[in-house]
């Protein structure tokens, strides 16, 4: 297994445990603060993984798809979309889910 694919690997597994966490924020039991702020920083570390993989590895021939981010530009565009992302995920839920909760 190469450290790319250990690296991507790792991306999927914390996106996975961004979902996860995400969506057991909400509940009958309530609003869980700690999960929710542990659901953002699961996509940031996703994101600095991808955006560490692709860094390293575009450009070397390991992966088609680590290639495809040849410039910085495209590279920025990880974190980018990571944190946009996460900010509209906050308004959602800022604006639609929590009155749901706050009305409890």
């Amino acid at each position: 297994m190469t450290p790319l694919t250990l690296l991507m690997l790792g991306a999927a597994v914390f996106f996975v445990a961004h979902v996860f966490l995400l969506f057991t924020s909400f509940g009958k039991s309530g609003y869980n603060g700690k999960r929710y702020l542990w659901s953002h920083l699961t996509l940031w570390i996703c994101g600095t993984l991808l955006f560490t993989g692709v860094s390293v590895y575009a450009g070397t021939g390991e992966s088609p798809i680590a290639d495809a981010f040849d410039t910085r530009v495209k590279q920025t565009l990880i974190p980018v979309v990571i944190l946009a992302l996460s900010a509209v995920a906050h308004i959602i839920v800022r604006l639609f889910v929590m009155p749901k909760y706050q009305g409890r």
